[in-house]
């Protein structure tokens, strides 16, 4: 906590003159800790509000160690959300030495809980990856963005009913995508388990090298349980994160036979350039990956 307040005064006190940020526009300043949930709060908040991702495109979420420059925007901020369920283990030092009020988006999901490794038992924090999950966060973003500017609430109101129909719409496709994959192929087996409300979603089994990425080390004895699965259930492709090294999930692709699928996106959109630069492109990109790589045909 001292280091941290410390910190936030020292960034103050050495940003040089000119490097100030430009005139307040009127618009409140929400921050967000990562940037999937940044871009759906714009898709709500429309231009109403100036909305900005603590952690950039790339960024690994769970164990991420907030910069001094992070700490000078959360001080200008108005509002701060963050998913909750555990997900951002840095959060309380983020917010502790800035003075802005917080909202938690993944209130009210029904969970799933994880179910191996140091965080068994607790609620795995990937809700987001569920589109009929994502409407609750939808309804959490109109509720908090109406309690800190209630002058807005119909242009909320408007934006977060127009998002939930295209993302009701992404749902649907993503499983007609999914319905085309048999039993038992119909298993989804990643690196990290961050796909859990998405296999629920689909009606996948999920299986996972490990079970969040601040355990990013899987042991001799869960690499031989995923071995055996995708082998017994001739599971076609095997995926990764884009976040974490894929190097342990080509040795399961090796001595199975499988094929290592195209990098997953979870926990961060892509940079506008790239696959996923919103939350909408990364449910399509990832259903559209998974779907191709479990109807995949074996070599002849």
């Amino acid at each position: 906590m001292a280091a941290a307040a410390a910190a936030l005064v020292c960034a103050a006190a050495c940003t040089p003159a000119g490097a100030e940020p430009d005139p307040d526009d009127g618009r409140l300043t929400v921050l967000t800790t990562f940037t999937v949930l940044a871009d759906m709060v714009r898709n709500v908040a429309g231009d109403r509000v100036d909305v900005e991702s603590v952690t950039r495109p790339g960024a690994e979420i769970h164990s991420y160690e907030p910069t001094p420059e992070d700490l000078l925007r959360g001080r200008g901020a108005d509002l701060v959300l963050h998913n909750g369920l555990g997900l951002e283990a840095w959060f309380t030092r983020f917010t502790d030495p800035v003075d802005a009020p917080t909202a938690v988006l993944a209130d009210g999901v029904e969970t799933v809980p994880v179910v191996s490794g140091g965080h068994a038992g607790e609620p795995n924090p990937h809700a987001w990856m569920s589109p009929d999950n994502a409407l609750v966060y939808v309804d959490n973003i109109a509720a908090a963005l109406t309690a800190l500017d209630p002058a807005g609430a119909r242009t909320y109101a408007a934006g977060a009913a127009d998002y939930k129909q295209r993302i009701r719409a992404i749902g649907e496709d993503l499983r007609d995508r999914l319905a085309g994959v048999d039993p038992p192929q119909r298993a989804l087996v990643t690196c990290e388990g961050a796909f859990p409300y998405l296999a629920r979603d689909a009606g996948l089994a999920e299986r996972y090298l490990w079970p969040v990425n601040s355990d990013t080390e899987a042991t001799p004895g869960r690499v031989a349980s995923v071995v055996r699965f995708v082998r017994s259930n001739g599971v076609a492709t095997v995926f990764c994160e884009t976040t974490v090294d894929s190097g342990i999930q080509q040795q399961v692709a090796d001595e199975t036979g499988a094929e290592l699928g195209p990098d997953l996106y979870v926990d961060s959109l892509s940079p506008p350039d790239g696959p996923v630069p919103t939350y909408l492109d990364l449910l399509r990109y990832d259903a559209e990956a998974v779907a191709a790589g479990l109807t995949r045909e074996e070599d002849a």
